[in-house]
């Protein structure tokens, strides 16, 4: 019969078991729980074999996971309403320091979204130079049309666009062209005697300047109406609108409306390099404007442009006021493109054809920075010369243009695109957030069970 164990030497034998089942317990913490009863329940088969009586207190058993249970989104506003009773804000809900953190950090986003649209030194050094050698070219070039023994007279570069016109178009083939059948149209009345209203200031020398069909802009719509429709469209020296039927121009009619352009176009082409050629676009409108008091003889902008248009602000004028316009835009354009390709950029998306801001962000502001010194020019050069027809017509058109979609652009555009920037840098950050509470969540579910009502 053996011999029973003294009462320390049991001790000493249930020690050495109990720290060989804490090394067990501390190996397999990553074992699922399953595994680990076993283990556990393995150690008290061999205490109980060797004979020991095993205390319960000496074993460390695996807690099981606590409930956490969550209220619903109800039952939460409930508690809350309980809970306080005053009226609350949303920056009741963040202490002073995390207030203006918050703000800091919106204005550095405010910051960083100027800074893409906010021009350098080199892009206005760029704008200002494309402004004013436009400019100078519009001075000493393109000059101010005045008639002369010789014919019209302007400035060399407006000179050479005028004998390039009456070279492609001889004055012997366009008289031959314009009394022809094909470029007769029913709006070419150049006197009062076979209509049926009367247009006040209808003339040999006005009557291009004061009907729609001769427009070069309003023409491609009002002259082709005209042409289907056998009728005349008009503005007079008074401001009058008249629309009428003239019988005897009735066989000038068309029916179809590719004819209808065709004769639209080639009626242009005969009327370019007469002594009264086609007025500058849109010139025609102007005859509305019955108003103003310009000058020593306090003429109207009515009178001004209809003067203009008898000393020979025609539409070969206009198209020589365009060279400084158009070398202004292209200036400002290539100097863009390559500032881009110096800091890196590809060819592609160096070349800045479009205006679309969010690919060429600063190009519209500095088109508008430089057609605005060229206008500031322009209307300066005006005032010098007490000269209406010193005006570019074609820039302030251009001006026209860049100055709405620059303020389009500051009212409404720029704050959308400002607000819609700062909330993706918000989502951003919002989704680093929701990560950490994933994963607060995932260390949660792996000590508790969390139950959702």
């Amino acid at each position: 019969m053996k011999k029973k164990q003294s009462n320390t030497d049991n001790e000493k034998d249930i020690n050495k078991v109990l720290k060989y089942q804490e090394k067990e317990l501390d190996n397999i913490k990553k074992i699922d729980k399953v595994k680990l009863e076993e283990t556990i329940s393995n150690s008290e088969q061999i205490l109980n074999e060797l004979g020991y009586s095993v205390p319960n207190n000496h074993l460390k058993v695996l807690d099981k996971k606590k409930d956490i249970i969550v209220p619903t989104w109800n039952e939460m506003c409930n508690i809350a309403s309980k809970e306080v009773k005053e009226e609350i804000s949303i920056q009741d809900f963040f202490t002073f320091e995390e207030l203006s953190s918050n703000s800091m950090a919106i204005n550095r986003l405010n910051t960083e979204f100027n800074t893409l649209y906010k021009l350098d030194n080199i892009e206005i050094a760029i704008s200002v130079f494309a402004g004013l050698l436009s400019s100078v070219v519009d001075i000493l070039m393109i000059g101010i049309p005045h008639r002369t023994k010789h014919g019209l007279e302007t400035g060399k570069l407006s000179n050479y666009v005028r004998d390039w016109f009456e070279k492609k178009f001889p004055e012997a083939d366009m008289e031959e062209l314009a009394n022809s059948k094909i470029s007769k149209v029913p709006f070419d009345a150049q006197d009062n005697r076979n209509t049926n209203i009367n247009v006040e200031g209808l003339s040999a020398y006005y009557h291009r300047l004061l009907t729609l069909g001769h427009d070069p802009f309003l023409g491609l719509l009002f002259g082709v109406a005209d042409i289907l429709n056998g009728t005349m469209t008009s503005i007079d020296k008074n401001g009058k609108i008249a629309h009428q039927a003239i019988k005897a121009y009735s066989d000038r009619k068309e029916d179809d409306i590719f004819k209808a352009i065709a004769k639209q176009i080639i009626h242009f082409k005969s009327d370019i390099t007469t002594s009264m050629g086609l007025p500058a676009p849109l010139m025609t409108i102007f005859n509305l404007f019955q108003f103003g008091k310009i000058g020593d003889e306090e003429q109207t902008i009515s009178q001004i442009v209809q003067g203009m248009y008898y000393e020979g602000y025609d539409f070969i004028h206009f198209c020589s006021t365009s060279i400084p316009t158009m070398l202004n835009e292209v200036i400002v354009r290539i100097c863009y493109s390559l500032k881009k390709l110096h800091e890196g950029n590809d060819l592609k998306t160096s070349i800045p054809f479009s205006l679309d801001r969010t690919k060429n962000p600063k190009l519209e502001t500095m088109l508008f920075i430089s057609h605005s010194i060229a206008c500031s020019v322009n209307a300066g050069k005006i005032y010098f010369k007490k000269n209406p027809l010193a005006i570019n017509y074609s820039e302030w058109l251009t001006f026209s243009k860049y100055a709405y979609m620059q303020l389009k652009w500051t009212l409404i555009q720029k704050p959308k695109l400002r607000d819609a920037y700062i909330n993706n840098m918000l989502f951003d950050n919002l989704d680093e957030i929701y990560k950490e509470i994933d994963k607060t969540y995932s260390d949660y579910s792996e000590k508790y069970n969390i139950i959702f009502e």
